[in-house]
């Protein structure tokens, strides 16, 4: 019997704006280094991390110490981490973990400026200087500017090379488990978040756009966002704006199946600032589905999405789990999608996702500095089909229990 040949492992480096316990570069990179740490095991991805350029040293930064560990080349420039100071490229593919470090907050929208556009920016210079382009995978949002989002995709395009982008929470563990079947007819869908506005309404958005894309023709773009904050949540409830059934249905499934939907009250949350107070988004899209995304501040405590399904009486929805306790291994699927990318020459999923979800966060952001309000966005009027690559593809529903 023949031997199966195993993969060769494919070099890769990361770009980093901190590296500390935690932070993204730790719950993303270190798996490289240290294997997926999920439910009890540690398999590795077929990737070799040689190189890292990280732009700030934290406190607690532990690059340094993993780099002499591993021995993983620490770079001065983005250049030298995708060429190790040669004129070629060395690597297959490029991680961009432009999160956390200290960073300023925009003057208007209290936005944090990280660097990501920068560091793609950095990148495609080496690529030109070299003549060689490789896939390169851009953590969470692609800009804190819708611009410089739609920058980055239309150089990826142009030039011909893979962008995959987004949140951990569309490849995460969902309970009960829930598919939603290509070309449904969605009548309605609210997902559930909370804490911080920016941040967390991204993991949101995402979870949400990546179940509403399946329906009948897929994405067809969103023509109009609103936000709703303090009384004026409630109020767009009750002008059927979002679904209060929906939220209880959602609700339902979280951890405990909490039904106390009606004590949260958006107006007497408790909120330590303007960026993690209750807001609702709410979105008029193209082909005329209503779909919002309800941030609770700290009610939740979690990610849940419901929808209605035409012709059905029951609610579908989900919980979204997150493994905490130190280990996040929900990221490590961010590295199985970008190994695949890499592998099959093509994005594991559409970056169209996280450029329309981008999109309508920075517009979001702007509406909450200005108190609420609601606008059109021509700009996100774009359709995308989605892949199947990013649920279904691995076996999420035999990795964690509930209760585990």
């Amino acid at each position: 019997m023949a031997t199966p040949q195993v993969p060769e492992t494919l070099p890769v480096t990361a770009l980093i704006t901190a590296y500390y316990p935690v932070s993204h570069a730790d719950v993303i990179v270190s798996k490289i280094l240290e294997g997926y740490q999920r439910n009890g095991e540690a398999p590795r991805p077929g990737l070799r991390l040689v190189s890292m350029y990280v732009e700030q040293s934290h406190e607690h930064d532990i690059s340094k110490e993993l780099a002499e560990r591993y021995g993983v080349r620490l770079c001065k420039t983005i250049d030298e981490a995708i060429t190790l100071g040669t004129n070629k490229v060395q690597v297959a593919g490029i991680l961009s973990i432009a999160e956390h470090g200290d960073y300023p907050l925009t003057p208007d929208t209290q936005q944090k400026m990280y660097p990501r556009r920068r560091f793609f920016d950095d990148a495609v210079e080496t690529f030109e200087r070299c003549n060689v382009v490789v896939p390169f995978f851009n953590d969470k949002h692609l800009g804190y500017r819708w611009e410089d989002a739609q920058g980055m995709v239309e150089t990826a395009r142009q030039m011909k090379f893979s962008l995959l982008a987004g949140s951990s929470l569309p490849l995460t563990w969902r309970f009960p488990i829930l598919e939603l079947p290509r070309d449904c007819q969605i009548e309605s869908a609210l997902t559930i978040g909370y804490g911080p506005l920016e941040d967390y309404g991204f993991h949101a958005l995402e979870a949400h756009q990546c179940m509403v894309e399946r329906r009948i023709g897929g994405e067809a773009g969103i023509r109009e966002v609103q936000v709703a904050i303090g009384k004026d949540i409630r109020e767009t409830q009750r002008a059927g704006a979002w679904s209060s059934e929906l939220f209880a249905a959602a609700r339902s499934v979280m951890p405990g199946n909490p039904t106390d939907t009606e004590a949260w009250d958006p107006v007497t949350t408790e909120f330590v600032d303007g960026r993690h107070q209750p807001a609702a988004y709410l979105m008029k899209h193209t082909d005329g589905l209503r779909s919002a995304v309800i941030m609770t501040a700290g009610f939740s405590g979690g990610f849940a999405f419901a929808c209605k399904l035409k012709g059905e009486n029951t609610a579908r929805a989900c919980w979204f789990k997150l493994q905490e306790g130190g280990v996040f291994g929900h990221f490590s699927y961010l590295l199985e999608a970008f190994e695949a990318t890499i592998r099959d020459g093509h994005t594991a999923y559409p970056v169209e996702r996280t450029l329309l979800t981008t999109g309508v966060l920075d517009r979001c952001m702007s509406l909450i500095a200005e108190g609420g309000g609601k606008c059109a966005s021509p700009e996100l009027e774009f359709g995308y089909t989605p892949e199947d690559w990013s649920f279904s593809n691995h076996p999420n529903s035999k990795l964690l229990l509930p209760h585990e």
